[in-house]
């Protein structure tokens, strides 16, 4: 495996298992990806989604800095629609000044969420529109010199942390590429848009300060197993486990119910969001990751581990950095 690997930690809580189990789960995988030589963790904004515990993103990355040492956090990312650009650099500002040199910050426009927590949220439907200003305002506020005269962020100001546009469509791709930062794909969810969003991107790239050449990070969900058939059980229940998340409205479905459901159209479609999976022993995930790094002509690859429960996530980690062989810390 020559392309870097990273991972994405949607923060998952499981079946009877509690928010604080979760967060625990998350210091034990990015303290295991420290060790094993993953080059960062991120976490996602999400909201009112009950099986994910990744809302209060700088929050849990403050948590997760404190019980580790040396490897890369960030947001992956931050909608920075849900938020003022001054309130994120100030945040992100903090996690820098406490932990320099290991925050990253990645931003997306979309909601994270459904129509009526965005009212909850006070979030503006029109407020995506302007996040190329947006973005263009925070990144003043971490850089200098402030684009809103009078107006500095403490901490923030002169901390440079890194910015990455998060897109699973054109626009963010043009965006990144207009504003020279690094560009992350979520092919993870969203497979539709990848090569051409990368081609555009690679195509209209203009250097920046912070990077001279185009860098694209592609989304890939991993579950690694011991057997073939132990990684394909858990594909199948973390596909069920999404008919819940989608089509449940609060109840759990079945296993019969939730095979049912992915056997029908909506199933189907839904079971497309997850085209780009690398599921199996690490002889063969590392084969697919090898073939999919290519095919999305990436530079590095942030790989959701998507196994059920905390110790098959952490199991798939390991065997993923072994197979690939990541370097030890």
């Amino acid at each position: 495996m020559t392309l870097p690997l990273s991972i994405l930690d949607l923060a998952t809580i499981g079946k009877g298992q509690t928010a604080a189990e979760s967060f625990a789960g998350s210091v034990a995988m990015a303290q295991d990806a420290e060790k094993l030589g993953y080059r960062r963790v991120w976490y996602a904004e999400h909201h009112n989604m009950s099986s994910i515990a990744s809302s209060a993103t700088s929050v849990l990355i403050a948590h997760v800095a404190a019980h580790t040492e040396s490897i890369r956090l960030g947001a992956g990312g931050v909608m920075l629609p849900n938020h003022s650009p001054l309130t994120i650099a100030e945040q992100f500002g903090t996690l820098e000044t406490l932990h320099p040199g290991r925050i990253d910050l990645g931003l997306g426009r979309a909601p994270g969420s459904d129509q009526n927590t965005m009212r909850a949220l006070r979030r503006d439907p029109m407020s995506a529109d302007s996040f190329p200003q947006d973005v263009l305002e925070l990144q003043g506020y971490l850089t200098g010199p402030t684009r809103i005269e009078g107006v500095e962020a403490t901490p923030g100001k002169g901390t440079n942390v890194p910015l990455y546009i998060l897109g699973s469509s054109l626009f963010g791709a043009r965006l990144a590429a207009q504003l020279g930062l690094p560009y992350a794909f979520a092919s993870h969810f969203a497979p539709a848009a990848l090569q051409d969003a990368v081609a555009i991107y690679r195509s209209e790239f203009k250097p920046s300060a912070q990077l001279d050449a185009p860098h694209v990070i592609a989304g890939v969900n991993v579950i690694a197993a011991d057997s073939a058939s132990e990684a394909q059980a858990m594909f199948q229940a973390t596909k069920r486990a999404r008919v819940s998340l989608f089509f449940g409205g609060g109840r759990e479905f079945t296993d019969d119910e939730a095979d049912m459901i992915l056997d029908s159209p909506q199933g189907r479609h839904m079971a497309q969001m997850m085209t780009y999976s690398a599921v199996g022993t690490p002889d063969v995930v590392i084969d697919y990751l090898d073939s999919f790094g290519k095919h999305a002509d990436a530079d590095e690859l942030i790989v959701a581990h998507q196994s059920p429960g905390t110790e098959a996530r952490l199991r798939s980690v390991e065997l993923l950095a072994e197979a690939a062989g990541l370097v030890r810390v």
